[in-house]
């Protein structure tokens, strides 16, 4: 059973710590310019390196649509051994079986044709064959996959908020208390803008490129259009607070760290996450990703410098038909 290119190297880091683009019209900005005067001294602490180790990474929410989820599970859940994925037969009882990525296709969230192409991926999957996504070729990690990257530096700054993922130096910049240009000029991560109400930091992203190889939202394929609109709710938490969270992550992901979140007892970051897609999903969705603090170095990876990890599908890395110099 083949294992997950970057699999070794995230259990690794956590233990341890193309056309042009077209212009779109965007959905408006999730808050007025008046947020702008917001008080600095009630501005929220959201600060600091954050740690979601789970494989997939969206928590399925307590009640109505959620995302789509692994039909393969392991028997139970298998904590990291140091080698990546631990090949266990798959069951229908356990957690997501990350050695196979099948997407639930019959997730009433799925428009018809989108069922197709998760329910197409996932039969790969079941032969046998790692398909390319995103992660495993080398290519920047669109909205929302790139939660997949499960540590993240937030730094608030007065006019933006500025997201680090530990994995290809991936950026995303958040304007604050700005309305997205008209139009949006598609982009890796789309344009994202944010405002703080109260004790939470809401950041509306628009425009996520759609013109690009591995378009996918999700590592079960599922794809998504230049319509996709997603709603970020960050707030700082107690564990009283997300336990539930907490549970329904044990119960849907693979930890692949072991447990961190049961015990802790320091701040959370919890991200509360809206999709929408008119043009996939039936209806909105919804899911929490709920991370840890940490006080850990903040690593470096470099996918490029890693591409020979997958075995007998080597990532897809840009290349020049002449040399540089």
């Amino acid at each position: 059973m083949n294992l997950r290119r970057d699999c070794l190297l995230f259990a690794t880091l956590a233990t341890a710590a193309a056309t042009p683009a077209f212009a779109q019209t965007a959905t408006p900005a999730s808050a007025p310019a008046a947020t702008a005067t917001h008080s600095a001294a009630s501005i929220p602490d959201l600060s600091g390196v954050w740690n979601h180790p789970a494989f997939p990474w969206f928590e399925p929410p307590a009640s109505g649509p959620g995302p789509v989820t692994n039909r393969s599970r392991w028997p139970q859940q298998p904590g990291s051994n140091g080698a990546g994925s631990v090949a266990l037969p798959p069951t229908k009882e356990g957690v997501s079986d990350y050695d196979q990525l099948v997407g639930d296709y019959t997730n009433p969230i799925l428009q018809p044709w989108a069922a197709e192409v998760v329910k197409k991926f996932g039969e790969m999957s079941l032969a046998g064959i790692t398909y390319p996504n995103p992660a495993n070729q080398c290519w920047p990690e669109p909205m929302p996959f790139i939660y997949k990257q499960f540590l993240v530096q937030l730094i608030q700054r007065p006019d933006e908020i500025i997201l680090l993922y530990h994995g290809d130096h991936e950026v995303r910049r958040v304007r604050l208390n700005q309305a997205h240009p008209q139009p949006v000029t598609p982009s890796w991560y789309g344009d994202s803008v944010g405002h703080y109400e109260g004790d939470t930091l809401i950041v509306d992203t628009v425009g996520v490129r759609t013109d690009r190889p591995y378009a996918m939202i999700d590592l079960f394929g599922t794809p998504y259009s230049k319509s996709l609109h997603i709603v970020e709710r960050y707030r700082v938490r107690g564990y009283d607070d997300v336990k539930d969270a907490i549970e329904r992550n044990k119960k849907e992901n693979w930890l692949f760290a072991g447990d961190i979140f049961s015990g802790h007892r320091g701040k959370f970051l919890q991200l509360h996450v809206t999709i929408e897609d008119a043009s996939v999903f039936t209806t909105p969705w919804t899911s929490t990703l709920t991370y840890v603090s940490s006080n850990q170095p903040f690593p470096e990876e470099v996918c490029a410098e890693n591409n020979r990890w997958f075995p007998g599908n080597e990532a897809n890395l840009p290349t020049a038909n002449k040399p540089d110099f």
